[in-house]
């Protein structure tokens, strides 16, 4: 198999369903090794085997976010069965509860930081050194515009994603000596589960699919990509690329 991203080896996270799911299948298409990684095993392994009946490569890790043990056993199984990291799309999140801040459950509020910050910033600390090895290593955050535009109700979902922010800025800036490029992406109003249960009123056939920007995350996969820092609305990138193809 052969594409854009042919000899690069991907990490996705959350990559069973929604956008993960999409990116995945778009890095397969384009020759990306992908190590395809989450809680739900049986549909990661019938995803990776039909990559691989495609003619491409692909491997499952286990990995729930809320689990620090669980996080540290994946970054361990990737290190030792991979010579270097090229991408980390760092797709997996939790919504959290749709309630005001200030009767928000503290369980919940730790548990979305778990998933959304703590999690990430372990698969950083336990794949910097993979990431360092390749020429070209490539970070994809996925954010939200609620995290810098305050909307009712996004409590513990909002200010982590504010917060994975300024991790990605954070490790952007230490990592300026090296080749890696860090970027973040708000792929916006789009059509999956996660959005559906938090605004379920919403008709869902108005909005964008995965794969409708999913090409994107493969353009911040490429080793000749030279974006840096930057927060990538996915709407305006959707609406410049179609334009693009008039």
């Amino acid at each position: 198999m052969s594409g854009q991203l042919s000899g690069r080896i991907a990490l996705i996270t959350g990559a069973n369903r929604g956008i993960g799911l999409a990116i995945a299948k778009e890095y397969a298409r384009e020759g990306a090794e992908c190590i395809l990684a989450g809680r739900n095993l049986k549909a990661l392994e019938e995803l990776a085997a039909s990559f691989r009946a495609a003619g491409g490569k692909a491997s499952v890790v286990e990995l729930d976010q809320e689990n620090d043990d669980s996080v540290r056993a994946a970054t361990a199984k990737i290190r030792a069965n991979f010579p270097r990291l090229d991408v980390f799309i760092a797709n997996a999140a939790s919504l959290g509860a749709r309630q005001p801040i200030i009767s928000y459950p503290l369980d919940v509020w730790r548990q979305t930081f778990q998933i959304n910050v703590h999690a990430n910033l372990l698969l950083l600390q336990g794949l910097d050194a993979l990431l360092r090895k390749s020429d070209s290593g490539r970070v994809v955050f996925l954010s939200a515009q609620v995290a810098t535009m305050a909307k009712v109700g996004t409590g513990s979902y909002a200010v982590s994603k504010a917060a994975l922010e300024s991790v990605a800025r954070i490790y952007m800036i230490e990592g300026q000596d090296t080749p890696i490029r860090v970027n973040t992406v708000s792929p916006m109003a789009t059509r999956t589960e996660m959005r559906a249960r938090a605004i379920p009123d919403e008709d869902p056939m108005t909005l964008k699919t995965p794969d409708e920007i999913a090409p994107l995350f493969v353009e911040l996969g490429l080793a000749s990509c030279t974006k840096q820092g930057e927060w990538i609305n996915a709407d305006k990138w959707l609406a410049a690329r179609k334009a693009g193809q008039k």
